[in-house]
């Protein structure tokens, strides 16, 4: 397994997962509501900081890897769900946008590492659409984190929004993703039965 600072960077956002849960479960004395809202948020801040930057470093320093290549994508993944699960616990988003969201991402890393898998993962590379996606997901995430008011903002409306926003990119995207997809599974399909 490589290691290098791109990739422990990306083990850290990993690390973070547990952390940002169990901001929610210390004991009362050592957090307050408000403080255990802040403490996740500013640990999902940091991890979405990371992904930007572990990117950044590995072409940098042509650290790029295989292993990286696999593991910063799940790591992503694996971070979203964790929050979008803790915000359906704590009653601050829907628990059908959650799982839109998570099926989302499941369905297309495995259509990505099949298109991998037969040579043709360009037809499933990342799109404008998936990259807003992403945006007003990782955007929405801590604001509802957040929670409270800031400045006479209602950021737990906006983070609402947003998250219904990326819920319906994530539908557009999936589509989008098998749409392209779509001659290359017929072709399969072809050639498995000797048409």
């Amino acid at each position: 397994m490589p290691f290098n600072l791109p990739i422990f960077l990306t083990w850290l956002r990993i690390v973070a997962i547990p952390l940002l849960i169990a901001a929610y479960y210390v004991p009362d004395s050592w957090l307050s509501g408000q403080e255990r809202n802040l403490a996740a948020t500013l640990i999902f801040i940091a991890a979405a900081l990371t992904d930007w930057l572990d990117g950044y470093l590995a072409r940098a320093l042509n650290q790029t890897s295989a292993f990286g290549a696999f593991l910063d994508p799940v790591a992503d993944k694996l971070m979203v769900a964790a929050a979008l699960i803790v915000l359906v616990q704590l009653d601050r988003t829907n628990a059908v946008i959650a799982a839109i969201i998570i099926g989302r991402e499941i369905t297309i890393s495995a259509l990505r590492e099949w298109m991998a898998k037969i040579g043709a993962a360009k037809s499933v590379a990342v799109s404008m659409i998936g990259k807003v996606k992403t945006a007003a997901q990782m955007t929405a995430i801590p604001l509802l984190l957040f929670h409270a008011p800031y400045h006479g903002i209602n950021v737990h409306e906006w983070g609402t929004w947003l998250l219904w926003v990326a819920a319906v990119l994530t539908l557009w995207s999936m589509g989008y993703y098998m749409r392209m997809a779509w001659p290359e599974i017929l072709r399969q399909e072809a050639r498995q039965h000797g048409r």
